[in-house]
């Protein structure tokens, strides 16, 4: 049988929980003894599209069998996804729900399915951990993601579910990076009304945009107003062991949520998929878990 190969597209290469995406891809090729491709979109659809319609209109020997992709836009590239499946390409959707995948499951000879992180339930637990820590209610600073990425929006549903109703929340947007949530941090701290909000939590929709937080803090010339805003807990998302846990060990974060990694799982769905000839369940989910537990939070 000819050697599997396999593309993956992930949205940028600044980003932790991307970078361990990568690394999880890597590790099941080599279990799988398959080809692979990782290429990286610089948080930019237009090219994340432009790419993968490059891989899929390469010379057929040149094709890849599967293309495993993260969105970075607001939508699943539905036009994208019909090319690879009219090429006989699978096709699968990390972290992102997509409603052509039925459609496209019945046209296409090769396997098309969604593996995604419960967004919703990420959320969740970041409600309650703000629940655990804000237990006589307050103010919440939260950074979220980019405002048509459906992982945000659900990250952000399923926080306002589970926190309590007297946690008043003021929302600020980034890119899923350090460098964006420090930026809009920088700006929010020379609004008047920052300096009137009585903040009492920050938490971010992200690992890294948790500590691109606390670097805009850091900057803040009066040592006193400094330390106040360093004191505070900080909550992030994504939990990987050399950062987010690590983060936590450290006490740079006060919490975190581990959302394991799922490119890999993706590759080894479609070499599953591949040899039986048949097509994966339609959705996966990860399942996430708050780091440390909810009920040491609470004795904190």
């Amino acid at each position: 049988m000819k050697k599997l190969r396999f593309l993956v597209s992930l949205t940028t290469d600044d980003n932790d929980y991307q970078i361990e995406q990568a690394q999880s891809a890597e590790d099941a090729a080599r279990k799988f003894g398959v080809e692979l491709q990782v290429i990286y979109a610089d948080n930019d659809a237009i090219t994340q599209s432009t790419q993968l319609l490059k891989a899929i209109q390469a010379e057929e020997s040149h094709r890849p069998n599967a293309i495993v992709f993260e969105p970075v836009g607001g939508t699943a590239l539905p036009q994208v996804a019909r090319a690879a499946a009219s090429a006989g390409i699978g096709w699968a959707i990390l972290n992102r729900d997509a409603n052509y995948v039925p459609e496209l499951r019945k046209s296409s000879p090769a396997p098309v399915f969604v593996l995604t992180s419960d967004h919703l339930e990420i959320g969740r637990i970041q409600g309650r951990q703000i629940a655990a820590l804000v237990p006589h209610g307050g103010a919440v600073l939260c950074i979220q993601g980019p405002g048509e990425n459906s992982a945000a929006k659900d990250r952000t549903t399923g926080m306002q579910e589970t926190k309590p109703g007297n946690v008043h929340p003021t929302l600020l947007r980034a890119q899923w990076t350090e460098e964006s949530s420090q930026k809009a941090v920088r700006s929010w701290l020379k609004l008047t009304t920052s300096r009137k909000a009585a903040i009492d939590l920050i938490a971010a929709q992200d690992d890294s945009m948790a500590i691109g937080a606390r670097k805009a803090f850091e900057e803040l010339p009066d040592e006193t107003e400094k330390e106040r805003w360093l004191r505070l807990p900080f909550l992030g998302c994504d939990g990987l062991p050399k950062t987010g846990q690590a983060w936590v060990k450290s006490g740079l974060l006060t919490a975190t949520i581990f959302v394991p990694p799922n490119a890999g799982q993706a590759i080894e769905m479609f070499v599953d998929a591949f040899a039986r000839g048949k097509q994966p369940p339609e959705r996966a989910l990860t399942v996430p878990v708050s780091v440390p537990p909810l009920n040491e939070l609470k004795r904190r």
